[in-house]
């Protein structure tokens, strides 16, 4: 876990701050990305992290431990770093770049050989092909491979990227996007990730901290910034119709009708219908003795049926699929389609009716992308 407590940077010379009070907690095993405007202070708190930028105000704690009481070169060789030109060392082949700090470390020279084909393929690259290769001799997208693979070489628990696939082409960079992520899922490392392109924060964040002017002016998961941003800054940085080009992000819960007309399976027919009426629908939820879901009941039914004083059980029928509150919309079209239902009752884990998707509200829900971008075209 990396705390920041307080933490301002002033350069000498100067009186303008450029990291100015900061405070949030990176959790460990997480992938946290600084993102903001050229000159916002991304980059320089991402530095404070190894110290290779010094803190004027405030603390850094890694484990509880202050980072300015441990001694620089110890701490960033626990730690990985990818930079966006690499960094690699021309004239060393991409294996010595590789294994450079385990070298310094006098490590096992079997056990040295032994990481570094295990870091190859973790990357994608082929060791037999590339060992031996110098960094000109390599795409921009292997560069980086090689970079990343060098950052994972002693094992860290933190690894600091900076801007680390912004120069490379947009096909290559989704690549290796993907095989951060994929990487990320085996090993949980605790991951500061610098860029400035929201589409790249939003695809690999687990929490996502937006800077202007040196201040924190959002830190939260893409889903809650995207959803519930803090300010208009926020909301315009972040774009306001973004979240239509993730609809993972849009939950069962936040497209429902929260309060379906539901009652109890004892009810008469008679009764249901009427309630029916008065709220306006042509159906029912039907609920058990303990207010849990069970099925529902249809004005349809009740009209044909020859016994109106009937409870509704007799007529209910049972749910060919529900979803759950945290299901996303592509998994809701998904059901309703596969399943050939105008409806679909949200139910939670203890199987409470929680709110009702029907076929109009996924209609309304999808037309407002299409009203959010004509207010964005027209501001």
């Amino acid at each position: 876990m990396i705390q920041f407590e307080n933490v301002s940077k002033k350069y000498r010379g100067t009186d303008d701050e450029v990291v100015k009070d900061i405070s949030f907690t990176i959790p460990s095993g997480q992938i946290v990305v600084l993102i903001g405007p050229s000159g916002c202070g991304k980059t320089t708190c991402l530095k404070m992290i190894n110290r290779l930028v010094k803190i004027s105000s405030g603390k850094i704690l890694i484990d509880g431990k202050d980072v300015m009481e441990q001694d620089p070169i110890e701490l960033r060789r626990n730690m990985g770093y990818v930079i966006q030109q690499t960094g690699l060392f021309p004239h060393m082949t991409v294996k010595e770049n590789i294994e450079v700090i385990p070298r310094l470390e006098k490590k096992d020279p079997e056990e040295i050989d032994r990481r570094t084909e295990q870091l190859m393929k973790m990357v994608g690259l082929d060791a037999d092909q590339y060992l031996e290769r110098y960094p000109t001799q390599l795409s921009g997208g292997q560069l980086q491979r090689v970079g990343v693979a060098r950052a994972f070489a002693t094992d860290p628990d933190i690894i600091l990227m900076d801007e680390p696939f912004s120069a490379l082409d947009p096909i290559t960079r989704s690549q290796l996007q993907d095989e951060l992520l994929f990487l990320q899922s085996k090993l949980k490392k605790t991951i500061v990730f610098v860029t400035h392109d929201m589409d790249e924060a939003v695809k690999i964040a687990d929490r996502i901290c937006i800077i202007n002017g040196g201040r924190i002016v959002q830190y939260d998961t893409p889903e809650e910034i995207m959803k519930h941003p803090a300010n208009e800054y926020v909301a315009d940085f972040v774009g306001k119709n973004r979240i239509w080009a993730n609809p993972e992000y849009i939950r069962a819960e936040d497209i429902m009708l929260p309060d379906p007309l539901a009652v109890p399976h004892t009810l008469s027919a008679l009764h249901a219908i009427e309630q029916m009426r008065e709220k306006h629908v042509t159906s029912a939820m039907v609920l058990d003795d303990d207010e849990k879901f069970i099925g529902y009941v249809r004005a349809t039914d009740i009209q044909k049926a020859p016994d109106k004083t009937a409870p509704v059980s007799d007529l209910m029928k049972e749910a060919k699929v529900t979803a759950a509150p945290e299901d996303d919309l592509v998994k809701l079209l998904d059901l309703m389609n596969k399943n050939e239902v105008p409806a679909l009752p949200v139910v939670n884990r203890w199987g409470r009716l929680e709110g009702l998707i029907t076929n109009s509200s996924l209609v309304t829900t999808m037309s407002r992308q299409y009203i959010d971008l004509e207010k964005e075209v027209s501001a």
